[in-house]
């Protein structure tokens, strides 16, 4: 019974990692910004494009269906051209592994850097995340897997819930729940649960960590404990720099930095307005003056 659940496992994983064709993101990386931004202990978001992509974007509400963690180099994992893994990542079918950058290159992506985390906290995380490769996802669990192929539409507040149905360590290993059990080890809020404590000399917010298994891609898109970074706003951006396919240039009259509004432009053949110091001046004469004391 084991095999045969097993293999059903394993080709309900292998459809839903399909990739789906024709897929162009509207934004693709800049490799070279990208590469040369990111640090360790940074999560990059990705709009995916295989089927069960499609389902956690619905499911979400959510542009991003996928997270990885960077980490920087890890030792022992290098691509065949010699690029090195610098991204640790949980797939369904595969388990947590590690990738190079270049492999979100054609997708649209984002960095979310959390906010004030120490050196030694950082190294932590990617620790963490590093010391996980290679734990598997149990195809067996077919529960795990066949959520993903239940007919839409799925009621709002269940959604959440979907993300995290199933049982145990399977769940554990899904891509966002992976990063926030790794920020959890150092206490790093992601987006916690906050009640609030009242006494007599002040209130003040507790903080409580949610399930692993209950955070989704887009949350850390949301946290306001994790900035977001572009690279292309990072490193400079001037718009006047832009070469636009369907118009040109802007004439030089209106492009003149000098006189940006030549004279004449907004002239109408209305009276011209009279100006502040004469209106200031003609009302002080209208004023009437004061009465003399008795």
């Amino acid at each position: 019974m084991g095999f045969v659940l097993d293999t059903v496992g394993k080709i309900i994983a292998g459809y839903l990692q399909k990739e789906v064709p024709g897929y162009e993101p509207f934004t693709p990386s800049d490799p070279e910004r990208l590469r040369g931004l990111i640090e360790p202990g940074d999560v990059l978001l990705v709009e995916g494009n295989n089927r069960v992509s499609g389902i956690i974007k619905y499911l979400t509400q959510s542009t991003w269906s996928h997270a990885a963690l960077y980490v920087g180099p890890v030792d022992g994992a290098v691509e065949p051209d010699g690029e090195q893994h610098v991204l640790i990542e949980a797939n369904i079918g595969e388990g947590v592994t590690s990738a190079p950058l270049s492999k979100y290159f054609s997708y649209h992506t984002r960095i979310c850097r959390p906010v004030g985390l120490s050196y030694e906290d950082r190294t932590t995380v990617c620790r963490y995340a590093i010391n996980r490769i290679g734990f598997g996802y149990d195809t067996k669990n077919i529960l795990d897997l066949m959520r993903y192929l239940i007919p839409l539409p799925i009621p709002q507040r269940w959604r959440r819930r979907m993300i995290a149905l199933g049982s145990g360590d399977p769940t554990k290993i899904i891509c966002s729940a992976l990063i926030a059990q790794a920020f959890g080890a150092v206490r790093y809020p992601i987006l916690p649960k906050i009640t609030q404590a009242a006494s007599r000399q002040a209130r003040r917010e507790i903080l409580h960590i949610r399930d692993s298994s209950l955070y989704m891609p887009r949350d850390f898109d949301i946290s306001p404990y994790f900035e977001i970074v572009k690279p292309t706003i990072v490193r400079g951006f001037d718009y006047t720099a832009l070469h636009w396919a369907d118009t040109t240039r802007p004439s030089p009259e209106v492009a003149d930095e000098t006189d940006p509004f030549p004279e004449g432009v907004f002239q109408t053949s209305e009276a011209p307005l009279a100006p502040v110091a004469a209106f200031e001046q003609d009302q002080a004469e209208r004023k009437p003056a004061p009465e003399l004391a008795a």
